[in-house]
């Protein structure tokens, strides 16, 4: 069974693919920041709707909200600048793991919602006992704070484990810039040793 849902728009009925792998290419494109936001619009429609639903401009505006109304769950969109604790595609194996061991429903092989897909991934085990998810687990320690642990040792071990799982898209190059002056102490201390 497709996991399809009927949009009617004046006279014309288009189908939408609402499974979450489409839900999920569909975020990806509302995302890229390489294409315009017009291509981003004919993306998600074409992708959700098919390519005939791009043969009627004036109903653009109202797929695209249904489908961004769809792909929010019904919530409304916040734009924050938090930094995610999971992506859907750079997790995707630790989302097939979880869903296996918590649900045993290989993803691979099944086909579901997007919205049946997020509330799966909210009822994921997630506790501190001892019985979580491998996928929460890995989003427990991105979000854990290490600003508390005494032992330095300790602190680095973490540090170094939430490096080892950070989200690739969402890491950025930590830059220094220098004033001037400090650039200048800093050649003098070097020059100073002898480099």
């Amino acid at each position: 069974m497709a996991c399809t849902k009927k949009i009617q728009i004046e006279d014309t009925i288009y189908t939408a693919n609402v499974d979450f792998r489409i839900a999920i290419r569909c975020n990806e494109i509302a995302q890229d920041e390489t294409i315009g936001d017009f291509e981003r619009v004919l993306g998600i429609i074409c992708t959700m709707f098919g390519a005939d639903a791009i043969d009627n401009p004036n109903h653009y505006e109202k797929l695209l909200k249904w489908a961004l109304n769809y792909l929010s769950c019904g919530q409304e969109i916040k734009d924050t600048h938090e930094e995610p604790d999971m992506d859907y595609v750079e997790d995707m194996d630790y989302i097939e793991a979880s869903f296996m061991s918590d649900y045993q429903i290989d993803l691979e092989n099944t086909e579901m919602d997007w919205q049946k897909f997020n509330k799966l991934i909210n009822g994921l085990s997630n506790s501190e006992m001892g019985n979580c998810c491998v996928l929460n687990r890995v989003r427990n320690l991105r979000n854990y704070d290490t600003k508390d642990i005494k032992d330095k040792e300790e602190r680095d071990k973490i540090i170094k484990a939430k490096e080892q799982v950070a989200l690739k898209k969402y890491k950025k190059e930590k830059k220094i810039e220098l004033t001037e002056k400090q650039q200048n102490s800093v050649d003098e201390f070097y020059k100073a040793l002898g480099f």
